[in-house]
């Protein structure tokens, strides 16, 4: 009996990790190795790879599909892990999986969800007067369209004043390792393109470059002290703006949505955005913004 009869997808699984583990970040590694172990793992961890040959993987797919909690960006994690994890097998027990799943995830576009004029100008109102430091989050969010993730980590030494720069260089994120078990990492942001620098527009220079002497170059923005603030805590102050406000309660990423949406109504090109925003590739911000504003769109066909 080879090595082939007996090794589990659970043993494949680990051992693709332990490939990965060299080439990813650490939160991107935790993050693979919780999933796999949450969706992948209960169902295939004890069939032999020999099994695996003779698997229906696209029924499989549709059965998780109508999973009690299984969302389609869940689902889309478990096919590209799932495909990634037998490519890596395939390549190292030179066994014939069968690759071309035929089911396809869903390729509708969400319409994005953004704050209307009138709340935009409710939240700029509240948060200009606001002498609270723990609002000045959605404050950038609102104008530069940093991920709340960005915004926790963000430090007064990264806001240039002189040249009149923003830049992103690290995230707070909660990493999970199990199913009660989980942990903070400040890192770098998502991919290298979110390492980035943001022209601050003047609505933030003047809000801001008031308050910057009474922090350290060290101190992070939301805190004003060397104490980070976790992205699950921060939703509670953002929460808490919506509600002052009388604003119905939108996802955090509305922020930037809105940021992004507007940026574009004024004019900015897709290759600029796409910077801005820390997006890795142009296509991910032509398929989320450019179809999202009629106004837009009936602007220049008005034209014709």
């Amino acid at each position: 009996m080879n090595d082939i009869d007996i090794t589990t997808f659970r043993k494949g699984c680990d051992e693709w990790l332990i490939y990965k583990q060299n080439t990813v970040k650490e939160s991107s590694y935790l993050n693979y190795k919780f999933k796999i172990n949450k969706y992948l793992d209960p169902d295939l961890g004890n069939k032999t790879l020999i099994e695996l040959t003779k698997y229906d993987m696209n029924e499989y797919i549709i059965k998780k599909k109508n999973q009690e909690g299984m969302t389609e960006n869940i689902l889309k994690n478990c096919v590209m892990f799932l495909k990634s994890i037998l490519r890596f097998l395939k390549k190292k027990y030179r066994i014939d999986f069968d690759l071309d799943f035929s089911y396809r995830l869903n390729g509708n576009i969400n319409e994005i969800v953004v704050f209307n004029e009138k709340e935009r100008q409710k939240l700029y109102k509240y948060l200009m007067e606001s002498n609270k430091v723990k609002t000045l989050g959605v404050f950038i969010s609102l104008y530069a369209g940093l991920r709340i993730g960005e915004i926790c980590g963000l430090k007064w030494e990264d806001i240039d004043f002189e040249n009149k720069i923003l830049n992103v260089r690290r995230t707070v994120q909660r990493v999970y390792l199990g199913k009660s078990e989980s942990k903070i990492i400040v890192t770098t942001p998502k991919s290298k393109k979110s390492v980035r620098k943001i022209p601050l527009s003047k609505v933030l220079i003047d809000k801001l470059k008031p308050l910057s002497n009474t922090f350290s170059k060290n101190d992070f923005v939301l805190t004003g002290s060397d104490k980070y603030i976790e992205p699950l805590v921060y939703r509670y102050t953002y929460r808490m703006v919506l509600k002052r406000n009388n604003i119905s309660y939108r996802k955090y990423h509305c922020l930037r949505h809105t940021f992004a949406t507007r940026c574009i109504r004024v004019g900015m090109d897709i290759k600029s955005l796409s910077e801005v925003l820390g997006h890795s590739s142009i296509g991910i911000t032509l398929s989320t913004y450019v179809h999202s504003s009629y106004e837009v769109k009936k602007k220049y066909i008005d034209k014709l």
